[in-house]
């Protein structure tokens, strides 16, 4: 879930000094950006793009696990035109004691990817941690799991992620990392994950830890830390849980994740991933803002979190996908500028995003208890395109002037372009330009089949409002 490290970050026996900290850096150049880091793509080569929310059920375990989330979710999410969700499953849901795993809880797994099959809506299986796991009074990693070596740990429910740097708990993740019969069980753990739904049609990847975090050394700074962590234990265990998911499944993507630490905008540690298929996967959070704060325009940190998030996939050629984001006061008069821009930063380098969390209620929740959005989060439900079947040139939405705009050209064999349109009640109106018709009609809303003669460059402008919010092409 959203990382608080703000007091993390100020406890100076943890964290850098402030002078410490990276300063806000230039974005690059969009052109630039666009071809260094690759697209995600699906079977038939098209290009991907993954909107939504991440889904989950904190409360319940054991026998009632999984039983708060419903088709609700995801006939909700397509209605408001998001095709992708991020669904947190906990380790010591599936096996609660060693090598015995749940069946109830993989066909409650199965029954939420056929809600999703059914409402059309790509699902990320996020292997989930929250301070390690349950004996710390969080979820995650098995307590039969869990080594500290008598360390102490002292919970701190008002910082709930402060907790991360109790020593019990750090030394749990360097027994995670370096024990060999604990990695066999992780790697096992997955085996059975990726066996059961290889092939599923819902699901587009694995997760293979969510915010990974490990132990400092003395007199070491948070950053330093984090990258070693990433270097000598993070890629590591990504390289080993790949082979075993690949000895069952040889196709569906796994993302991986730096520590949480890159929301700071340090530059990840992480080396390479030896799979094909392997996506980057960064969360997008602020400190100040977790803490309370309103967006602040001038601090430049959008910016910086752009420039040092894109580094590492471009270098190894990997697509980007945040898997969480969203501050929790929404509300706050800045606000409504940070979605605009986050939104914008986000769609310029990333294959697609998750937001945090897809629940009727307050805190994090994206919806009020009748299914509204709540102040600013309708921001993120704008036009896109889920699958272009060719080169993408440039893909743009003005939030000022409610346009979008696809320009690419069609690959040389024949595919369908697909368009997402949220709800609008005054309307869509669609143009395109090129040797392409436009199928379907997505008025108010919907999905609309754009196909094109092989090889043709085609541009599509999607606007908001118009006569009857009318679908034109020449």
């Amino acid at each position: 879930m959203a990382v608080v490290v703000a007091s993390v970050l100020a406890a100076g026996a943890l964290a850098p000094a402030a002078s410490a900290r990276p300063a806000p850096a230039p974005a690059p150049a969009p052109e630039s950006r666009e071809r260094s880091v690759p697209p995600l793509t699906d079977e038939r080569g098209r290009t991907l793009t993954l909107r939504g929310w991440n889904v989950e059920d904190k409360v319940n375990r054991g026998e009632a696990a999984l039983t708060a989330i419903t088709e609700r979710h995801f006939r909700d999410l397509r209605a408001g035109g998001f095709n992708f969700a991020r669904l947190l499953v906990f380790w010591d849901d599936l096996e609660p004691r060693r090598g015995q795993y749940s069946e109830r809880y993989l066909r409650r797994i199965e029954r939420i990817l056929g809600w999703a099959r059914k409402h059309r809506i790509h699902v990320l299986i996020d292997a989930h941690q929250d301070v390690f796991g349950p004996a710390f009074g969080h979820r995650g990693i098995p307590a039969w799991a869990t080594r500290t070596d008598g360390l102490p740990f002292t919970p701190n429910p008002d910082d709930w992620f402060s907790e991360y740097f109790e020593p019990a708990v750090q030394r749990a993740f360097t027994h995670l990392y370096e024990d060999p019969d604990l990695r066999r069980a992780q790697a096992a753990m997955w085996q059975v994950l990726a066996e059961r739904f290889r092939g599923h049609p819902a699901v587009i990847g694995y997760d293979l830890i969510n915010e990974p975090m490990g132990e400092l050394r003395e007199g070491e700074d948070l950053p330093t830390a984090a990258r070693r962590i990433e270097a000598e234990h993070l890629t590591p265990m990504y390289n080993r849980l790949a082979r075993a998911i690949r000895a069952k499944d040889r196709s569906t993507w796994l993302f991986v994740e730096p520590t949480p630490i890159v929301g700071e905008g340090v530059p990840t540690g992480l080396g390479r991933i030896e799979d094909s298929r392997t996506v980057y996967a960064p969360h997008f959070y602020n400190t100040a803002m977790e803490a309370g704060a309103d967006y602040d325009p001038e601090a430049g940190w959008i910016e910086a979190y752009e420039a040092a998030v894109t580094a590492y996939p471009a270098r190894y050629r990997m697509p980007v996908v945040v898997g969480e984001w969203g501050p929790l006061n929404n509300a706050l008069p800045n606000m409504g500028r940070f979605y605009r821009e986050a939104v914008a930063s986000l769609n310029r380098y990333s294959s697609g995003w998750a937001g945090y969390v897809w629940c009727y209620g307050g805190g994090y929740c994206a919806l009020d208890e009748r299914g509204r959005f709540r102040t600013n989060k309708e921001r993120t439900a704008t036009p896109y395109a889920p699958a272009v079947a060719g080169e993408v040139r440039s893909d743009t939405y003005d939030a000022e002037r409610r346009r979008y705009r696809l320009d690419y050209r069609a690959a040389a064999r024949p595919g369908v372009t697909e368009l997402s349109l949220p709800p609008s009640v005054r309307g869509w109106r669609v143009s395109v330009a090129g040797s392409a018709r436009v199928l379907g009609n997505a008025r108010h809303g919907g999905r609309l089949l754009v196909v094109a003669r092989p090889g043709v460059r085609v541009e599509v402008t999607v606007r908001e409002g118009g006569p009857h919010g009318r679908t034109d092409h020449p």
